[in-house]
């Protein structure tokens, strides 16, 4: 039996067009891709979850290029992933997602050279979680500092596990707060 059986997946984007001042030249654009599937470990103690994780990268891929055929490969300055995990699972199911997921946005996006900031909570039914975003090439560009909801009203059943993956078109609009500058980036500021 598969270790990945979907129920149901989702894909949100919001467009802001501006936050009290002058609209942007170009409205900024943040989507989530969504996954619902079976928590294959649930109400049960698995010693070995890299299985799991292996079998995901397909799933991630799979959202990762959705949100890259949503927004256009080129656009994508921020990124992020989340799982929220039903009741009877445990944080570690989720955490299976760091590199599954951070593995298929890398791969989509051409190797892109910042950490993939996470959120992951173990929650009940219809939980949201807001899920932080940064620059894809530097940690510390602080224009690009944000954050987006992602939920599904009727997920995580207990048995469920929801991952997520969110890109983004830019930073916040009418960011005006110094530092590292996105046209400042060099090839080694990945974690800077």
């Amino acid at each position: 039996m598969s270790l990945i059986a979907i129920r149901k997946r989702s894909l949100t984007v919001e467009t802001v067009f501006h936050e009290g001042g002058p609209p942007p030249a170009v409205p900024l654009k943040l989507a989530a891709a969504c996954a619902v599937i079976r928590n294959p470990y649930a109400g049960r103690y698995e010693p070995d979850l890299l299985p799991f994780m292996a079998a995901l990268r397909s799933l991630g891929t799979l959202l990762a290029q959705e949100l890259v055929d949503t927004l256009g490969r080129e656009q994508v300055e921020v990124y992020s992933k989340a799982a929220i995990v039903g009741v009877n699972g445990e944080m570690e199911h989720g955490a299976v997602w760091h590199e599954a997921g951070g593995w298929a946005m890398r791969a989509v996006l051409g190797e892109p050279k910042a950490i993939v900031p996470a959120a992951k909570a173990v929650a009940a039914t219809g939980y949201r979680l807001m899920v932080p975003l940064h620059h894809i090439h530097a940690s510390y560009v602080r224009s690009h500092y944000n954050s987006m909801e992602i939920g599904i009203q009727d997920a995580p059943r207990p048995d469920e596990i929801l991952f997520a993956l969110v890109m983004g078109t830019g930073g916040r609009v009418h960011a005006r707060l110094g530092g590292l500058a996105k046209d400042q980036v060099a090839v080694h500021d990945g974690q800077r």
